[in-house]
């Protein structure tokens, strides 16, 4: 197998057999034919005759059966007729339950991409995503979903949103540089892109390496295919009785018949006594009540939004020991969230200024809540502003609710997700990017790369007085500078381009004290599974607006942004009333481990104080593949945080679980969850 993320591009068009041209219509159908078509095959999808025939396999159902066959032979027909009923009632709820379930999984599973624009001959074209083949040359931009696994190679600011496969909360800068090490993790492998994945950002053409089940996401799908279907704790308790019963009944037989023959009856009338007393002590009832019992239960976690695909399982779930979590989109609300503001050496919380468990989109009702913040710090105003007008999301208004008297207007950010949160971060400081755009109009801009880490965008200083804005229309006057730029990235690829610090009213040394405190804030916010973004502006004379080359030279520095994926307002109280009841809760997670941990103390899976003390410990992805089978099942005991993991590593920590005699549930939004 080829580790494409460790070859160059050329060796990738070369081992393909591609070219940047694409290929002729010639080899793609031959290839085609060699390959398949780029699908993910169902090979565990049930035939409703099977799940119909599963109804009637367990043992009690076949003692039940047994019970009629004999009753109506003995001319018993009303028990007979009754049984049979009993066991065709037990039989159609099962079906029904499973057969609703498995359609809608079925629906479920459709996660290809429909349509992909191709290089073909050297020309651009559409083509249904099924008949993509190895070695095509596919164009992605922003909001295309990744068709097929491929070998990145353009990448101009690509990036890729990888949660739902890899769990990584944000989305992933991508590049076309081969990686040295042959050994990556799949999250790590920054020049490839992967089926159902999605770019957010940017643009790129990548050369097609694998399609269909050859695919991360169709080696998840044979996993999902090929796992072992373990019997239920009610299944094995029912099955154990059954067993107890067949023993119990002929038991009863052989002793009544030898009864009566030592006693000198009737062969014939002794023989029938005893099967009738047999039959009478079967349970007939019992199935009916359980698979009643069972669909009441299934009904009523359907409107709870959880579907139960095997009616046993609802009985599973009142047995479960462990619930091991995904972190991204289960515990977290899967949406960048700007949570910290730190300028001119103070920090603002913006979490606190605003109530929490507020969803995204944005209420507008909501929209400037926490805008008191600009009247007391006029560098947050600043800081702020910068990330709403160096950004290339959209803040859109919309109407949300079935009918008029129910309507709500929202505000929604379209684009990357850092950028929306920063658009979203503006709007609740009452900084609406349309009103700011109408003021500061932008002339010019350098796009983000990811070689230099940084976005700049240029706009005409406005006409009349900005509320909060107020310092640095003073500024640009006394610099007799009609523009202004501003610039965010990442703050090792800024700072070095700053000249200076900007503490809300005038310009400050970037001396060593300054540096120190700006990378103290950025470690410390970094340690808290916090990402930094800093922010910084420059004022621009009319002869340099068509001098770019300037533009990212002797900046002022504004602030660092800080934004997380938050928890669920709800997670923490799950988490604690399944601790309550006994459960151990574990996150399983592709994202970073300073991440994972942050999360799952807010959470409650571990606590804060053993966070702070360093008694947390983490299993990574690295450390579980150096684990042995039997290191695994003794290291699961006492470890509630697994980061950067696999979906293989998932399942080889649940069946640990298992093995150590618990009962385990798996929860998550992602394929790789599954």
């Amino acid at each position: 197998m080829t580790n494409w993320h460790s070859v160059s591009v050329d060796d990738a068009l070369a081992r393909t057999g591609s070219r940047t041209a694409g290929l002729s219509q010639e080899e793609v159908q031959k290839r085609l034919r060699e390959h398949g078509p780029n699908e993910l095959t169902e090979t565990g999808a049930k035939n409703p005759w099977l799940i119909l025939l599963e109804q009637f396999t367990s043992l009690l159902i076949i003692i039940l059966i047994i019970a009629a066959a004999i009753s109506a032979v003995l001319g018993d027909l009303e028990d007979a007729i009754a049984i049979v009923a009993i066991v065709i009632l037990n039989g159609f709820l099962g079906f029904r339950q499973e057969y609703k379930a498995e359609k809608t999984m079925s629906a479920l599973r459709k996660l290809a991409a429909p349509v992909v624009r191709v290089r073909r001959d050297g020309r651009v074209t559409e083509i249904p995503a099924a008949n993509l083949a190895p070695g095509d040359v596919v164009l992605l931009e922003a909001g295309n979903l990744i068709p097929a696994d491929a070998r990145l190679i353009v990448s101009a600011g690509l990036r890729v949103q990888e949660a739902a496969l890899t769990g990584e909360s944000e989305p992933v800068e991508k590049t076309t540089d081969p990686l040295p090490q042959e050994d990556v993790p799949l999250a790590d492998r920054l020049n490839m892109v992967f089926m159902g994945t999605a770019a957010t950002y940017g643009r790129g053409e990548a050369v097609v390496v694998a399609t269909g089940m050859d695919t991360e996401l169709g080696r998840i799908a044979g996993m999902i295919q090929g796992a072992k279907v373990e019997t239920t704790p009610l299944q094995k308790r029912l099955a154990q009785l059954g067993k107890w019963l067949a023993v119990a009944a002929l038991v009863l037989v052989a002793v009544i018949f030898a009864e009566g023959l030592l006693r000198g009856e009737d062969v014939r009338i002794m023989f029938l006594t005893a099967v009738s007393m047999a039959v009478a002590a079967v349970p007939e009832g019992l199935p009916a009540i359980v698979t009643v019992s069972l669909s009441l239960g299934a009904q009523r976690m359907l409107k709870r939004r959880a579907l139960i695909r095997r009616l046993p399982a609802v009985e599973t779930l009142g047995s479960v020991t462990v619930i091991c979590s995904d972190k991204t989109g289960t515990l977290t609300e899967n949406r960048m969230t700007v949570v910290i503001l730190d300028v001119a050496g103070h920090e603002v919380n913006l979490m606190q200024e605003m109530r929490r468990g507020r969803p995204a989109p944005l209420a507008a009702m909501d929209a400037g809540r926490a805008a008191d913040l600009l009247q007391d710090k006029p560098s947050v105003a600043l800081l702020a502003a910068g990330g709403v007008l160096c950004n290339d999301s959209v803040l859109q208004p919309t109407s949300v609710g079935r009918t008029s008297d129910e309507a709500l207007e929202q505000f929604r950010a379209l684009g990357d997700p850092t950028e929306s949160a920063l658009v979203i971060a503006g709007a609740q400081l009452g900084i609406l990017k349309p009103h700011l755009e109408a003021s500061f109009p932008r002339v010019g801009e350098i796009p983000f790369d990811s070689d230099r880490k940084l976005m700049t965008t240029v706009h005409a200083r406005p006409s009349e007085t900005i509320f909060g804005l107020e310092e640095l229309e003073d500024f640009l006057a006394t610099q007799n500078a009609p523009l202004v730029s501003f610039t965010k990235g990442a703050l090792d690829s800024l700072l070095p381009r700053c000249g200076g610090v900007w503490d809300g009213e005038r310009v400050t040394p970037l001396n060593d004290m300054a540096r120190e405190r700006i990378d103290r804030a950025n470690r410390d916010l970094a340690l808290g599974g916090i990402r930094v973004l800093a922010v910084g502006f420059k004022a621009l004379r009319e002869d340099q607006r068509e001098q770019p080359a300037g533009w990212e030279e002797d900046v002022l520095l504004v602030g660092l942004v800080g934004m997380i994926d938050p928890a669920r307002p709800e997670a923490r109280e799950a988490v604690l009333t399944a601790k309550s009841a006994g459960i151990r809760p574990a996150m399983i997670t592709g994202d970073q481990p300073l991440t994972a941990v942050s999360i799952a103390a807010q959470v409650g899976i571990v606590e804060q104080e053993d966070v702070d003390g360093g008694r947390v410990h983490v299993l990574t992805g690295v450390d579980l593949s150096n684990l042995s089978s039997e290191e695994l099942n003794t290291a699961v005991g006492d470890v509630s945080v697994y980061a950067r993991v696999t979906p293989e590593q998932k399942l080889k920590i649940v069946e640990a679980l298992q093995n150590r005699g618990h009962v385990v549930a798996m929860t998550g939004d992602g394929v790789n969850d599954a």
